[in-house]
């Protein structure tokens, strides 16, 4: 079980729960096209922006198994909403986990989401004593996986045209990191 005590405070973000507060930010994110080109989704309206801010307020721990803690991520010093980021809780036997994240472009080439997925990590291993976690996206989605590997995450699988998304055929790739990995690198 994993409770965190908030806010998450990394050197320049802010990490917390989602609340309504959040519609306006989140909908400069969500409703861009660039943001949602390797995602499940197509850039999202103001309402479909509502109903996903509506299921992360209410992702604040993980009790369980088979749940997500979504965080919202914010600039320490403006305070503005910049992304999000997810820890999934796949396995309790297996003590396995998987990370994910989504970032206003405009704040891309900063850091700030190796930041953000650094701390969700922690928060894995540290707080919930994971073993594995995995992270996995588009295979023509390279600057998450260079992300991936700055975190130390090697490339495990890469599935080729596993997935029709968005009408065509597309690639897979897994990354993962083991507790005894990341704790060496920390």
């Amino acid at each position: 079980m994993l409770k965190p005590s908030y806010p998450i405070r990394t050197q320049r973000l802010i990490l917390r729960p989602f609340t309504h507060d959040d519609l306006t930010g989140m909908n400069a994110i969500h409703s861009l096209p660039e943001v949602a080109r390797y995602l499940y989704w197509e850039p999202r309206d103001p309402e479909q922006v509502r109903q996903s801010l509506e299921k992360k307020i209410t992702q604040t721990a993980l009790e369980e198994e088979g749940q997500a803690l979504a965080l919202a991520v914010e600039l320490e010093a403006t305070g503005e909403l910049i992304g999000d980021g997810v820890l999934f809780w796949h396995s309790a036997l297996h003590r396995s986990g998987e990370i994910g994240y989504i970032f206003h472009p405009g704040h891309g080439g900063k850091g700030y989401a190796t930041e953000a997925a650094e701390a969700l990590l922690e928060l894995g291993f540290d707080g919930l004593d994971l073993h594995r976690i995995t992270g996995r996206l588009d295979g023509r989605n390279h600057a998450s996986a260079r992300l991936l590997e700055r975190l130390g995450m090697r490339r495990e699988a890469h599935l080729v045209e596993n997935e029709i998304v968005k009408g065509e055929w597309t690639d897979e790739v897994i990354y993962a990191i083991l507790q005894r990995e990341w704790r060496a690198r920390h």
